[in-house]
């Protein structure tokens, strides 16, 4: 009985942990590198951490409210992430 509750204490441990917005891999599978600028409503930056080595950007979209990873290395998204920094 008790490593059934172990079990279901580590399942919830988890979704605790996904629901104050730690997630335990990467948000972005692929990026967008082509220029979107005047389409983005909002754009959060993401630096490394344990659960994920990659600088993320994910831009929300204007008239959707999709959100966009953006390719960090692209020209464009260099100069809307200096913006951002410069703040």
């Amino acid at each position: 009985l008790s490593k059934i509750n172990n079990g279901v204490m580590t399942v919830t441990g988890l979704y605790a942990l996904v629901g104050i917005g730690m997630e335990p891999r990467c948000r972005c599978i692929k990026t967008e590198s082509r220029r979107i600028g005047s389409y983005i409503q909002k754009v959060e930056l993401f630096p490394p951490s344990p659960q994920c080595e990659d600088t993320e950007i994910i831009a929300t979209m204007k008239r959707s409210g999709r959100e966009i990873c953006l390719e960090p290395t692209a020209p464009w998204v260099k100069k809307v992430i200096e913006k951002i920094l410069a703040k």
